[in-house]
């Protein structure tokens, strides 16, 4: 927990690489609207939030699958992927954050995330969770 720009998310990174390398079965959770907790871990590349992709799958009267939301990164002689996720959340004063968050964790479990049998889930949070306009 703390204010923006700190380097949780760079902290975050580094936890899941490390533990990675352990041989330990790692999920990045991202979850701040500007959903950039995973960018550097997946090589600069933005993932889709959960968010975005509900309302894409919805919009085409489509179910969302695990796959949809949940990313793997394979790195080089590491024993383990890295998986990540975002789940986004409402635009600044659009919203409550915290509970785009709840909702996000609510269809995690839904989708089957916690019988993966993960050994570690690291949690990226913004530095504030706020409900505003």
């Amino acid at each position: 927990y703390g204010k923006g720009g700190i380097g949780k998310s760079f902290t975050t990174t580094n936890l899941s690489a490390t533990f990675a390398m352990m041989n330990k079965r790692v999920l990045q959770l991202g979850c701040d609207p500007k959903h950039d907790s995973t960018t550097s871990l997946f090589g600069g590349i933005s993932l889709p939030t959960v968010t975005d992709v509900f309302a894409e799958k919805n919009a085409m009267n489509q179910q969302v699958a695990i796959g949809d939301i949940v990313f793997r990164r394979d790195i080089a002689d590491f024993p383990q992927p890295i998986y990540g996720i975002e789940l986004g959340g409402p635009q600044v004063g659009r919203g409550c954050g915290g509970r785009g968050i709840i909702s996000g964790f609510d269809v995690l479990e839904k989708l089957g995330i916690f019988k993966w049998e993960l050994d570690v889930i690291l949690m990226d949070f913004l530095g504030d969770v706020v409900c505003g306009g």
